[in-house]
Parts: C-alpha cells; sequence; structure tokens
C-alpha cells in the first residue's frame, strides 16, 4: 500500500509545457481519477508517476519517498493502458505470468498468484485460450489481471476502458470499483469521461493545459465547481452559461441576460453584493430547469419563455434544447413533459441551484 505525492511538478516537451507546477497528495487505498480533456497533461502525469517519463522540475514521492531517480521498474507500480498489450502468441495464463517469470518467481507462486487473479476476475475458464479467442472486454481483464499478479504498491489506469462498446464500459468500470474494495490499494486512474471519474472516484482532479483546475469529491465537485472549465466539464448535460449583468431593482437582484432576467434568491444578495452593475455569467445546470407542471415544491423559480428547436426522448426524461435570444440552453425535463419542436415553450430556472461566474477570471463568485 502507499500514498503518492506530486509535488510541484513540472513537465516541459521542448516549448510545450504538459503539467504546470501540479501538486496533488494522493491517501493510501484511495482510487483517484485524473480528468480533462485530450492534451490537459493527464496521461503525461501517470507517466512521470510510473518513471516513464522524467519531471522537468520538483519532485513524486511514493510512500514519502522521493522516486524521481528510481528506475520504473524499481517503484514498484502496475499500469494498465488503453490498449491491451498482450503477447498474441501466449495463452492468457502465460501473459499473466509472463512478469512474475522475469522477475524469477517460483512456479507453485506464480500459479497461486495468477489463478487468484483470474478468480476475482471471473477468468478462470480463459486461461489457455490465446488473446484473439477473447472478446474486448476479456482482453481487458486479462490486461487488468496481468497488473494484480505482481501485487504492486499503486495501480495506474491509463483510459483502460476507451476501446470498449457502452454497455461493456459501464459493466467493466462497476468491476474495477469491485476490484479497488477488495484489494484496498492505491488506483490513479486517468480518463476524459466525466461519467467514469464521478462514478468511480473517491475523489477527481480536473486538469486543463497541464494545469490542477479542482481536486475534491464527485459530488462537491459538481455542486461547488471552483470556475467555468469544471462546471463546464463535470455533469452530462454539461451546465448551461447566460453571459449578462447582476442588476438591482425593488430591492432584489437579478441576472439580465439580454432576453429575459431571474430573480436571485434574496440569501445570495451578502455573497453577490459586489458584483451588482458588474458583468456576470450565470450557470444552470439542465437538471435545474424544469417543465412549469412538474418543477418540484421548495425551489427558488424564475420563468423564461423560450423556442423549441430540438427534443430528445430518454424514456426516463427528455432533454429539450432551447432558444431565448441569442442564448441556447438545455433543460432535462420530467418525460410526461409536452415541448414540441418549433414551438415556443416555457421553462422553469431553479435559481437556489444557480452558480455565478466572475467573466474575467471565470471563477466562481462565493
Amino acid at each position: 500500500m502507499a500514498s503518492v505525492t506530486f509535488d510541484h511538478v513540472t513537465k516541459r516537451f521542448g516549448d510545450v509545457v504538459a503539467l504546470n507546477d501540479l501538486t496533488i497528495h494522493v491517501q493510501d487505498k484511495e482510487f483517484l481519477v485524473l480528468v480533462g480533456p485530450s492534451g490537459c497533461g493527464k496521461t503525461t502525469a501517470l507517466r512521470c508517476l510510473a518513471g516513464l517519463e522524467d519531471v522537468t522540475e520538483g519532485r513524486i514521492l511514493i510512500d514519502d519517498q522521493v522516486v524521481n531517480d528510481v528506475l520504473a521498474k524499481d517503484r514498484d507500480i502496475a499500469m494498465v493502458f488503453q490498449s491491451y498489450a498482450l503477447y498474441p502468441h501466449m495463452t492468457v495464463y502465460d501473459n499473466m505470468a509472463f512478469g512474475l517469470k522475469m522477475r524469477k518467481v517460483p512456479k507453485d507462486e506464480i500459479k497461486r498468484r495468477v489463478h487468484e487473479a483470474a478468480e476475482i476476475l471471473g477468468i478462470e475458464d480463459l486461461l489457455d485460450r490465446r488473446p484473439n479467442q477473447l472478446s474486448g472486454g476479456q482482453r481487458q481483464r486479462v490486461a487488468v489481471g496481468r497488473t494484480i499478479v505482481r501485487s504492486p504498491k499503486v495501480f495506474l489506469f491509463d483510459e483502460p476502458l476507451s476501446n470498449l462498446d457502452a454497455k461493456l464500459r459501464v459493466q467493466t468500470r462497476a468491476e474495477i470499483s469491485k476490484l479497488h474494495k477488495r484489494l484496498q490499494t492505491t488506483f490513479i486512474y486517468v480518463t476524459h469521461d466525466q461519467v467514469e471519474a464521478m462514478t468511480m472516484a473517491d475523489r477527481i482532479a480536473v486538469l486543463n493545459h497541464g494545469v490542477l483546475q479542482q481536486i475534491d469529491t464527485p459530488q462537491k465537485l459538481y455542486d461547488a465547481p471552483a470556475n467555468v472549465f469544471v462546471a463546464g466539464f463535470i455533469g452530462s448535460p454539461a451546465m448551461n452559461f447566460f453571459p449578462g449583468h447582476l442588476r438591482e431593482a425593488d430591492g432584489h437582484f437579478h441576472v439580465d441576460v439580454g432576453a429575459f432576467q431571474v430573480q436571485v434568491p434574496d440569501e445570495r444578495k451578502a455573497m453577490y453584493a459586489a458584483y451588482v452593475g458588474r458583468p456576470v455569467i450565470l450557470g444552470l445546470r439542465p437538471e435545474h430547469i424544469h417543465h412549469p407542471q412538474f418543477a418540484p415544491p421548495g425551489i427558488w423559480p424564475q420563468p423564461v419563455e423560450g423556442m423549441v428547436e430540438v427534443t430528445e426522448l430518454m424514456g426516463n426524461e427528455i432533454f429539450v434544447y432551447l432558444r431565448s435570444g441569442e442564448h441556447q440552453f438545455v433543460a432535462r425535463v420530467d418525460p410526461r413533459s409536452s415541448y414540441r419542436m418549433g414551438q415556443p415553450g416555457q421553462v422553469v430556472f431553479d435559481m437556489s441551484q444557480m452558480h455565478l461566474f466572475d467573466p474575467q477570471t471565470e471563477k466562481a463568485i462565493r
């Protein structure tokens, strides 16, 4: 078991800064997910930790020991890649046993570890097959099994589900979560899929352009994003943003976005008082925009008129894409809602769930 620390780590490739002063402490047995768009630096962070890339500045520690100059093979880390990287001429058993054989582990111990890992992953009946006889999900489990047999201090996963179809991704991410609980080992997992991050992680670290934007539990990232980037990245569909101004009238604050204005809950006046008369960005998640007939009780409702452009029936809900003036936004509404494409439609904004951001810094206004 091991804790992991990125201590002010910077990684440059020539003039390109892949990681910029990254500081993260991963606790022992924690499941941390690094998430962000392509090119944000998450895989680079993983490769630096694994010893596959040298850091330009800063330190990486495993169990409080600096490993900057420790060879990859001596870091006691196992990595699962996006590509399964299985030897096609070897059986599943031999693929899983190969690393142990190279380390001169006794045959009886190899057999015990391989069968134990195969049982955990439910692939005991596949040990005599070769990779070309397996499905994508089975190959991925073999790749995971190859790391389990080593009993490393830290497991690293680099987008391991990207090659699987949607149904298998859901199944396999549940298996990886169960595996973490069973092994009680530190997991660091890289993905661009925020749904994977939200459903699997103890904590999520959101990166963009090599810079850590925010690190917290999934629920806190969802409820209190630090900036526009995190707010737009976490949640599906993404948060709606409405550039406008904060106005005061009749003792109340309103966000005026041009096509409409909505009242701010009175209990937030003290929080936003310094921004009266200034530009702001209103943020509201699709699930906090309702059909008037099905708006839940206890909200701060503000009606907004729009034109319905697209509706997507999802079975248990409807995604409604609307336009109001120059603003396009999406609502996630009750499946009984009656909206028609090309027709006007009224929605209700729950302003008790609103977010305000500073347009210059893009940081949340607290």
